[in-house]
């Protein structure tokens, strides 16, 4: 069957030149063909790993979790696809800086990361706070994170995680940073913690509550009063694979879906608390 045909013409001058002529109906297939080619080219490579509440490996083998499903929909409504890539938060942050990892969900914005990335609207509220174990929290008593400096605590700290402007500050002295143990998962430090090899650890709320949870934890380990951050969680997405122009378009697919109440079904499925889409943190 024919769809396209190419025909001479002949110019005035005696010239002559090749043009393609197409039945109306093979134009407009062609132009679906197209026009789906072109959603097909917008695939958007997204970071995940195994982060409590926020990003996990499902029953059937795919990552979830709450910031997986939030990304996963708001791409879908912007007819792009996302390619999921598993690794550690320090080598997402390596990766989204060289323009080979398009988006990082879960970030804080900072000055140094703000020369490499875009960041979409707030996302997500769960503070960061120093957990220690029960036989640490004994022992000391802290109001503050400078109240560890002449002490023999012992800090496990994730790498490449913002902390906030007093950690940032206090990382320069020394002495705290003798206190540090850096660690590439966090989930494996709350065992840390359990066999004394740690007395404490900064996470993110939410995801501590999760992970002691699930690893039995949560008696074993103590939540103390001291926020090192509570800035909110964005998207941040690289400034050499990514337009302004497709993070405005986020912004506005994130927000209808605040407004529509897409938002806080997700979040409710996987962050253990009532949801306010308002200030996307727990009532």
């Amino acid at each position: 069957m024919e769809t396209c045909g190419v025909a001479m013409k002949w110019r005035r001058d005696g010239m002559s030149y090749w043009t393609r002529w197409c039945p109306v109906w093979a134009m407009l297939m062609c132009g679906a063909l197209q026009a789906g080619a072109m959603a097909a080219t917008c695939n958007k490579s997204v970071r995940w790993y195994d982060d409590g509440a926020y990003s996990y490996r499902g029953a059937d083998g795919q990552p979830t979790g709450f910031y997986v499903e939030l990304v996963r929909e708001a791409l879908r409504r912007m007819d792009c696809a996302a390619q999921w890539q598993e690794m550690p938060w320090a080598r997402g942050l390596v990766e989204l800086e060289a323009g080979k990892l398009d988006i990082l969900p879960g970030a804080r914005k900072t000055p140094e990361r703000e020369k490499f990335a875009y960041f979409s609207r707030p996302v997500n509220r769960s503070p960061n706070v120093l957990f220690m174990s029960k036989a640490a929290s004994q022992r000391f008593a802290f109001t503050r994170l400078a109240d560890m400096v002449g002490t023999d605590f012992r800090l496990g700290i994730q790498l490449g995680v913002a902390y906030g402007a007093e950690y940032d500050e206090l990382i320069k002295n020394p002495d705290f940073l003798a206190r540090t143990q850096p660690l590439t998962s966090r989930r494996s430090a709350w065992g840390l913690l359990q066999m004394g090899r740690l007395d404490g650890l900064i996470s993110d709320e939410v995801s501590a509550w999760v992970e002691l949870q699930n690893l039995g934890l949560s008696n074993a380990v103590v939540k103390t009063r001291v926020v090192t951050s509570d800035d909110p969680g964005l998207l941040a997405l690289s400034r050499l694979s990514n337009t302004p122009e497709f993070v405005a378009t986020l912004d506005r697919t994130l927000q209808a879906m605040m407004n529509d109440g897409s938002y806080k079904r997700i979040r409710e499925r996987f962050v253990p608390c009532v949801t306010s889409a308002e200030t996307q943190a727990c009532r």
